[in-house]
């Protein structure tokens, strides 16, 4: 069924709905697939995800929009932690970010975001980030930009699901999941996944919006000066 992102916002625990077009914030969607989406419970905690080989703006595209709830009071009280496995995170042009916290446990975490980059190729095979991540698996949401859907793909979060990532990459996460979705962002059951790289500003105000709503990520989105 093919319907306004709207009308499905105001059904958030229903089924195989499916948003190919639609609007809000005053602008043309990007395409969203929904699919079983997970009751709209307000987070406190969120850890962000870095590593070696990430593209920062996979991260700074959805922290951005996510720390605006907290300085502009709309959820004042949330939180988050940028953890990684190793003590520091290097792009591939050396720009490095220190994280809060070092191979913690995720369990008790609300949200996980996990961004790509071309590191994520070379991790989805190292066991023992692998089994890091899988330290998130009881958290409730767990989200991806880009090539992260590997990532979570590689941790058997993925499986049964339909999920995208980047589209040079679609082949690369098949063997991860159900069905490989070509939507800009994809939720399915606890799973939200977006693709390349700029669709880290769209997963951010979709989740402003579903925590929110939208009269509150329309701020968000102005403060930003946000014209996608």
């Amino acid at each position: 069924m093919i319907t306004t992102r709207r009308s499905a916002l105001k059904s958030l625990a229903g089924t195989a709905t499916l948003l190919s077009t639609g609007t809000a914030f005053s602008k043309t969607l990007p395409e969203i697939r929904e699919l079983s989406t997970t009751e709209n419970e307000i987070p406190q905690r969120i850890a962000y995800i870095i590593f070696d080989g990430i593209t920062w703006l996979d991260f700074f595209g959805i922290y951005d929009p996510l720390s605006r709830l907290k300085s502009m009071k709309f959820l004042p009280d949330l939180s988050w932690d940028i953890c990684a496995y190793t003590d520091m995170a290097t792009d591939n042009f050396d720009l490095q970010v220190k994280p809060h916290k070092v191979r913690n446990s995720l369990a008790d975490y609300d949200v996980i975001i996990v961004p790509g980059g071309f590191g994520t190729r070379e991790l989805r095979y190292n066991q023992d980030f692998i089994k890091w991540i899988q330290t998130s698996d009881k958290v409730p949401l767990k989200t991806s930009i880009c090539t992260g859907s590997l990532l979570l793909g590689a941790a058997g979060f993925l499986k049964g699901k339909t999920a995208t990532t980047n589209f040079n990459e679609y082949e690369t996460l098949k063997p991860y999941c159900q069905r490989v979705a070509t939507d800009r962002i994809v939720e399915d059951s606890g799973i939200i996944t977006a693709g390349a790289v700029s669709a880290s500003l769209d997963l951010g105000l979709y989740l402003c919006e579903k925590w929110v709503g939208k009269e509150a990520t329309n701020e968000i989105r102005t403060r930003m000066n946000y014209q996608g």
